[in-house]
Protein backbone atom coordinates (compact mmCIF):
# COMPACT_ATOMS: atom_id res chain seq x y z
CA UNK A 1 0.00 0.00 0.00
CA UNK A 2 3.05 2.36 -0.17
CA UNK A 3 2.10 3.22 -3.49
CA UNK A 4 -0.70 5.18 -2.18
CA UNK A 5 1.28 7.36 0.27
CA UNK A 6 1.65 10.05 -1.63
CA UNK A 7 -0.13 13.41 -0.17
CA UNK A 8 0.20 16.71 -0.19
CA UNK A 9 -1.33 17.35 3.01
CA UNK A 10 -1.91 14.09 4.93
CA UNK A 11 -3.96 15.81 7.66
CA UNK A 12 -6.46 17.78 5.16
CA UNK A 13 -6.58 15.27 2.57
CA UNK A 14 -8.35 12.94 5.52
CA UNK A 15 -10.28 15.88 6.83
CA UNK A 16 -12.10 16.86 3.29
CA UNK A 17 -12.24 12.67 3.24
CA UNK A 18 -14.48 12.17 6.20
CA UNK A 19 -16.24 15.47 5.09
CA UNK A 20 -17.54 14.11 2.17
CA UNK A 21 -18.51 10.97 3.22
CA UNK A 22 -20.35 12.26 6.49
CA UNK A 23 -22.37 14.42 4.21
CA UNK A 24 -23.59 10.95 2.31
CA UNK A 25 -23.83 9.30 5.27
CA UNK A 26 -26.22 11.79 6.62
CA UNK A 27 -27.64 12.56 3.34
CA UNK A 28 -28.69 8.90 3.53
CA UNK A 29 -30.35 9.51 6.79
CA UNK A 30 -27.33 7.44 9.20
CA UNK A 31 -26.57 9.27 12.57
CA UNK A 32 -24.16 6.86 14.22
CA UNK A 33 -20.83 7.33 12.07
CA UNK A 34 -17.61 6.54 13.79
CA UNK A 35 -14.09 8.04 12.75
CA UNK A 36 -11.66 5.74 11.57
CA UNK A 37 -8.77 7.67 10.11
CA UNK A 38 -7.02 3.74 9.42
CA UNK A 39 -3.70 3.94 11.05
CA UNK A 40 -1.70 1.80 8.90
CA UNK A 41 -3.35 1.43 5.61
CA UNK A 42 -1.81 3.59 3.05
CA UNK A 43 0.72 5.50 5.27
CA UNK A 44 4.38 5.99 6.02
CA UNK A 45 5.56 5.38 9.15
CA UNK A 46 5.92 9.32 9.51
CA UNK A 47 2.32 9.86 8.38
CA UNK A 48 1.20 7.38 10.77
CA UNK A 49 2.86 9.35 13.98
CA UNK A 50 2.02 12.41 12.20
CA UNK A 51 -1.99 11.22 12.04
CA UNK A 52 -1.49 10.76 15.82
CA UNK A 53 0.02 14.11 16.74
CA UNK A 54 -2.93 15.84 14.69
CA UNK A 55 -5.65 13.63 15.62
CA UNK A 56 -7.38 15.95 17.52
CA UNK A 57 -7.95 17.99 14.36
CA UNK A 58 -10.82 15.57 13.57
CA UNK A 59 -12.82 16.58 16.76
CA UNK A 60 -14.44 19.42 13.92
CA UNK A 61 -16.66 16.45 12.87
CA UNK A 62 -18.43 15.58 16.31
CA UNK A 63 -18.17 11.85 15.87
CA UNK A 64 -16.58 9.24 17.69
CA UNK A 65 -12.58 8.50 16.88
CA UNK A 66 -11.84 4.96 16.93
CA UNK A 67 -8.08 4.12 16.54
CA UNK A 68 -6.94 1.03 16.03
CA UNK A 69 -3.00 1.30 16.71
CA UNK A 70 -2.56 -2.43 18.68
CA UNK A 71 0.77 -3.74 16.96
CA UNK A 72 0.84 -1.96 14.68
CA UNK A 73 4.29 -1.60 12.07
CA UNK A 74 4.73 1.88 13.15
CA UNK A 75 5.22 0.88 16.41
CA UNK A 76 7.43 -2.60 15.94
CA UNK A 77 9.47 -1.09 13.41
CA UNK A 78 10.39 2.55 14.87
CA UNK A 79 11.17 0.31 17.96
CA UNK A 80 12.75 -2.57 16.00
CA UNK A 81 11.30 -5.37 17.32
CA UNK A 82 8.54 -7.48 16.03
CA UNK A 83 4.40 -7.68 16.68
CA UNK A 84 4.51 -9.57 19.81
CA UNK A 85 6.83 -7.37 21.46
CA UNK A 86 4.80 -3.85 20.58
CA UNK A 87 2.83 -4.03 23.76
CA UNK A 88 4.59 -1.13 25.68
CA UNK A 89 4.67 0.86 22.30
CA UNK A 90 0.84 0.04 22.01
CA UNK A 91 0.23 1.47 25.29
CA UNK A 92 2.28 4.61 24.96
CA UNK A 93 0.30 5.59 21.33
CA UNK A 94 -3.15 3.91 22.83
CA UNK A 95 -2.31 7.24 26.05
CA UNK A 96 -1.46 9.54 23.15
CA UNK A 97 -4.68 9.11 20.88
CA UNK A 98 -7.37 9.09 23.86
CA UNK A 99 -5.49 12.35 25.07
CA UNK A 100 -5.72 13.69 21.27
CA UNK A 101 -9.70 12.80 21.19
CA UNK A 102 -9.56 8.73 20.35
CA UNK A 103 -13.05 7.72 21.97
CA UNK A 104 -12.44 4.58 20.68
CA UNK A 105 -9.59 1.60 21.36
CA UNK A 106 -9.42 -1.02 18.58
CA UNK A 107 -7.17 -3.66 20.98
CA UNK A 108 -5.36 -7.08 21.07
CA UNK A 109 -4.38 -6.77 24.60
CA UNK A 110 -7.87 -5.86 26.13
CA UNK A 111 -6.37 -5.66 29.78
CA UNK A 112 -3.51 -3.62 29.40
CA UNK A 113 -6.12 -0.87 26.60
CA UNK A 114 -8.90 -1.03 30.08
CA UNK A 115 -5.61 -0.39 32.42
CA UNK A 116 -4.60 2.72 30.17
CA UNK A 117 -8.77 3.93 30.08
CA UNK A 118 -9.01 3.63 33.93
CA UNK A 119 -5.82 5.78 34.30
CA UNK A 120 -7.22 8.47 31.48
CA UNK A 121 -10.55 8.65 32.56
CA UNK A 122 -8.80 10.18 36.02
CA UNK A 123 -7.90 13.23 33.83
CA UNK A 124 -10.97 15.22 33.02
CA UNK A 125 -11.69 15.16 29.41
CA UNK A 126 -14.81 16.26 27.04
CA UNK A 127 -16.16 12.30 26.34
CA UNK A 128 -16.29 8.95 27.70
CA UNK A 129 -14.04 6.06 26.64
CA UNK A 130 -14.57 2.85 25.20
CA UNK A 131 -12.80 -0.06 24.51
CA UNK A 132 -13.45 -1.91 20.59
CA UNK A 133 -11.88 -5.44 20.08
CA UNK A 134 -10.58 -6.85 17.08
CA UNK A 135 -7.64 -7.57 14.83
CA UNK A 136 -4.94 -5.33 13.62
CA UNK A 137 -2.47 -5.12 10.63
Amino acid sequence: MTQFTNYTNLTKEIIDYFHHKIFQLQSAGIKDIIIDPGFGFAKTVNQNFDLLNKLDHLQIFENPVLVGLSRKSMIWRTLKTNPESALNGTTVLNTIALLKGASILRVHDVKEAKEVIQLIDKIPHPQPLSLGRGASS
